[in-house]
């Protein structure tokens, strides 16, 4: 049989380029002020898997006739995680292990502050979660299998 050379780095450059083609440069940040956007305040409690301890902060939840929409949830001075999302991609930012991670198209279901705009507007949310509104104005939204959950309530 020929040596068909380096089979193995034609594939790792591939792979490197499909992942890469999914990652957006940054999102220009949100201007909440500019005309268009519903602005809404409220607190949550942001559990991130079973077992963990819940997190209990402020959340800003904003969004536009366009799709567009901004999710930030902060424990007070500090942003914990800062979601956005575009017709043409999404963006979760979390400023406290000074990460980012951003995509095309539909986000994945673990990126949730993605969804919460949809969700609250009575959009499904996605495939394995479930979603609770009480007479109260209190909702949560929890993945039954990983124990991940926002409970809250907005202004």
């Amino acid at each position: 049989m020929k040596d068909k050379g380096p089979w193995w780095l034609c594939v790792l450059v591939i792979s490197v380029l499909v992942v890469g083609c999914n990652t957006l440069p940054p999102l220009k940040p949100a201007n909440l002020k500019e005309p268009g956007w519903t602005v809404r305040d409220g607190q949550a409690v942001w559990r991130t898997k079973k077992g963990a301890p819940d997190i209990a902060g402020e959340l800003l939840l904003a969004t536009r006739a366009d799709g567009r929409s901004f999710v930030q949830f902060s424990k007070n001075p500090f942003p914990l995680i800062i979601a956005q999302s575009t017709g043409a991609g999404w963006e979760v930012q979390v400023p406290t292990q000074n990460k980012r991670y951003s995509g095309k198209g539909k986000p994945p279901k673990r990126m949730i502050f993605l969804y919460l705009p949809q969700v609250l507007g009575g959009q499904p949310p996605p495939k394995g979660w479930s979603w609770e509104k009480h007479a109260d104005g209190v909702w949560i939204l929890e993945n039954g299998k990983s124990g991940e959950a926002i409970e809250g309530y907005l202004n």
